[in-house]
């Protein structure tokens, strides 16, 4: 699997925000398929930063309707990366 195509996008949240500031931990939406092994590898190389440590969980899709149709968005992956010290990753500075 092609490292770029693993890390989908970063989550940016208040909670993920707060993470990266306090916890120097950055949290992507991976390819469900892809493994804690990948995930550090793909970081590391991608963004040039040590790995210190992989979370991942699956989130589930929540149900939406439209009308009176019942939709489900899709389930995805979440990886939470806890950086080595004195690490960075910086998606939006300079905005």
């Amino acid at each position: 699997m092609v490292y770029h195509d693993l890390i989908r996008r970063p989550v940016t949240t208040e909670k993920t925000t707060l993470q990266k500031e306090t916890a120097n931990q950055v949290t992507f939406e991976v390819d469900r398929r892809a493994n804690r092994v990948e995930i550090k590898r793909a970081v590391e190389q991608v963004f040039n930063a040590k790995v210190a440590a992989v979370n991942t969980a699956t989130v589930k899709g929540k149900k939406k309707r439209m009308g009176r149709n019942i939709g489900k968005r899709k389930d995805w992956k979440k990886a939470v990366v806890t950086l080595m010290p004195g690490e960075r990753i910086d998606f939006f500075e300079g905005v």
